[in-house]
């Protein structure tokens, strides 16, 4: 029987590893600025007093993420020099790295769903020390904090993890990929009446933060900051390459996925999420008949949610109609945790992650590579709903049961 002690010595191991291995990709590899010069444009004009969302404009193009992005990147703007000083930034970008490495060390360790051996591959992503440390991505201030998030979650601190969710909405609007599993968790485990009550908590973080700019541009604020009609450019998408671009561009297009992503939300909500309770519907009626108690007749366990909200996360992404490369972050660290929740073999585990980073690390995409992320993605989440309950548990024994 491994303890809990030896997985942390192989955790330990595996941090200092990919510390060094980040602190070599900053010194040896060069940087290459992509969005974060145009981050520090905006906060130059906002230094300048201004609060209105449609003139915040960088190189780039005008600033399109909510108020808690501007308040990260104020901070920036001053340890950096206005961002000047690359090397500071590189080596705060590699401590928020390794502290999502660390979050995800900690999820893997308290629900036991990998074995122990797999750990050394989550310092093998190329494309993520890419996206932390030589590109400077806002998305890698949003994934740390959404790790607390769950993390608090699963310790039974419920308001703690909704304020941090919030705040990691703040900074990126993927975040909202997560909320539908957050809410089927909330219900199950609090009830209705909390649901409500966590749901204004995250809105009320959100006004908070956006004070400044809610006070005398509200609607440009809205507009911009969570632009929900952003049409994105075929030539970045990393998914859908094969598909022709009239189509990638098409209103239709966009409407059969969003469709496709509540249709799938929905099957798993009614046939796996709430499938110990007797089904969503049964968990809708308990929860409404008595909204003051929790909805759920099994009590939900750190497993549940881990395996919930990162089940949804990658239905999202399944569905995007572009993914980037810095999206590539949104998941990467989560991916030996849903292999894991799979009962196939360990050799199409280890597949199905490889493929996954070879498309993330060919540029530009092609129709080959595009073909293999969406084939991998569909692979990977029949794997979970087949093995849904049960996962991993049953093939391969963790390193707090064997």
């Amino acid at each position: 029987m491994r303890s809990q002690k030896y997985f942390w010595h192989i955790a330990a191991l595996t941090m200092i590893a990919d510390a060094i291995l980040t602190q070599f990709i900053i010194r040896f590899v060069p940087y290459t600025e992509i969005d974060f010069t145009t981050y520090m444009r905006h906060i130059d004009v906002y230094l300048t007093g201004e609060r209105n969302y449609t003139l915040l404009e960088g190189p780039s193009g005008p600033l399109v993420y909510p108020a808690g992005h501007v308040f990260v990147h104020r901070i920036l703007h001053s340890i950096t020099s206005a961002g000047d000083d690359i090397r500071i930034a590189q080596l705060i970008y590699s401590f928020l790295y390794l502290l999502g490495q660390f979050l995800c060390l900690a999820i893997f360790d308290a629900f036991g769903t990998i074995p122990t051996w797999v750990l050394p591959l989550l310092t093998l992503s190329k494309r993520l020390h890419s996206i932390y440390v030589l590109r400077l991505f806002n998305d890698c201030w949003a994934m740390p904090t959404l790790y607390a998030a769950i993390l608090a979650y699963c310790k039974g601190y419920f308001s703690t993890g909704s304020i941090l969710l919030s705040i990691a909405l703040s900074v990126k609007m993927n975040i909202l990929l997560y909320v539908p599993g957050v809410l089927v968790i909330i219900v199950k485990s609090c009830g209705v009446f909390q649901t409500i009550y966590h749901v204004i908590v995250i809105l009320a973080v959100q006004i908070l933060l956006a004070i400044p700019f809610l006070k005398e541009y509200p609607r440009e604020y809205l507009q911009n900051a969570f632009q929900f009609s952003r049409a994105f450019l075929f030539k970045w998408t990393v998914n859908w390459r094969f598909v022709p671009e009239s189509v990638f561009l098409s209103r239709a297009f966009g409407l059969s996925l969003l469709g496709a992503h509540l249709t799938i939300l929905m099957a798993f909500a009614l046939a796996r999420w709430c499938q110990n309770d007797g089904g969503a519907l049964r968990v809708l009626q308990r929860g409404l008949r008595r909204p003051s108690l929790a909805a759920g007749v099994v009590p939900v366990t750190p497993d549940d949610i881990v395996t919930i909200i990162f089940t949804c996360n990658l239905i999202g992404i399944l569905c995007a109609r572009s993914l980037h490369y810095q999206f590539y972050a949104w998941y990467a660290q989560q991916l030996p945790f849903l292999a894991w929740r799979t009962q196939f073999p360990v050799a199409i585990k280890l597949i199905l992650l490889g493929c996954i980073e070879y498309a993330w690390n060919v540029f530009p995409s092609t129709n080959v590579s595009s073909a293999v992320l969406l084939a991998s993605h569909l692979t990977l989440l029949i794997g979970i709903w087949c093995a849904y309950p049960i996962g991993g548990r049953n093939a391969d024994q963790t390193h707090k049961t064997e």
